[in-house]
């Protein structure tokens, strides 16, 4: 059966409100909830450096990731950024420290919790440059042609509609804005049963869509000089229990694209 759109968004806010006020990891099973230690352990195997983990305030990892668009984005002095499903902050914050004063990072998130968690994070950190805004990456709360670079970490998965937070995406970006995500899609079909797992949901993997399909959906937007920048397997195996057959069939991505 498939899930209609507003019940696979209510899977997700609720499964990661559960999880930043249990400070949990993004999947639901027990063997991958708890500590600090794990967030950061996941972290690493997704490609943050200790540096990173250690230059943000305590509470903004989660380890939600799978893949770190920062070390991608080409940030510079002065770019407005924004980060689409911001979480408790951890890539907003990054950003942040590389944009400089004269720069803006602006974090969207449709999850109450998490955007307490954050706002906290934020005033806990000293950030000026950093706010953090409710709603959907499917209907953005952003002014047209006011965006330099947008990123996003394992979150345009999860919306049962990529189509419109590609379109979203395209239409807040300046021209000649750039577009640096790092999100999970499918290289096989998924098994029924994953697709079907509220925990799937939540973790990322059952709303993973084809890779071609992915970059398709970039490209119908309007985006152009679609690249993915590296692709690698994911550590399914790591990250969630009882999900036997999920391993060979997603791949971590790391994409880049402009508005022209």
């Amino acid at each position: 059966m498939k899930r209609k759109a507003d019940e696979i968004k209510k899977i997700v806010r609720d499964g990661y409100a559960k999880a930043v006020t249990r400070k949990k990891t993004c999947c639901a099973s027990s063997s991958c909830c708890g500590s600090t230690g794990r967030a950061e352990n996941i972290s690493k195997k997704v490609g943050y450096s200790d540096a990173e983990m250690n230059a943000v305030p305590e509470g903004a990892n989660l380890g939600f990731g799978c893949g770190n668009p920062v070390a991608i984005a080409s940030l510079k002095e002065g770019d407005v950024v924004l980060d689409l499903g911001s979480g408790a902050g951890f890539d907003a914050f990054l950003a942040a420290q590389r944009v400089g004063k004269t720069g803006r990072v602006i974090g969207v998130d449709m999850t109450p919790e998490m955007l307490k968690k954050a706002r906290a994070n934020a005033e806990k950190g000293g950030y000026q440059n950093v706010e953090f805004r409710s709603g959907e990456i499917e209907k953005l709360p952003v002014e047209d042609g006011s965006i330099d670079v947008i990123i996003s970490n394992c979150v345009i998965n999860l919306s049962p509609d990529k189509e419109a937070v590609f379109q979203e995406a395209h239409r807040v970006l300046k021209m000649g804005g750039r577009l640096m995500v790092s999100d999970l899609v499918l290289v096989k079909e998924l098994p029924a049963a994953i697709k079907e797992s509220v925990e799937a949901y939540v973790g990322c993997l059952a709303g993973a869509i084809m890779k071609e399909e992915y970059l398709k959906c970039i490209t119908m937007a309007g985006f152009q000089n679609v690249k993915v920048i590296s692709e690698s397997s994911y550590p399914v195996d790591a990250m969630f229990e009882n999900l036997k057959g999920a391993q060979e069939a997603v791949a971590s991505i790391k994409v880049s694209a402009v508005k022209r």
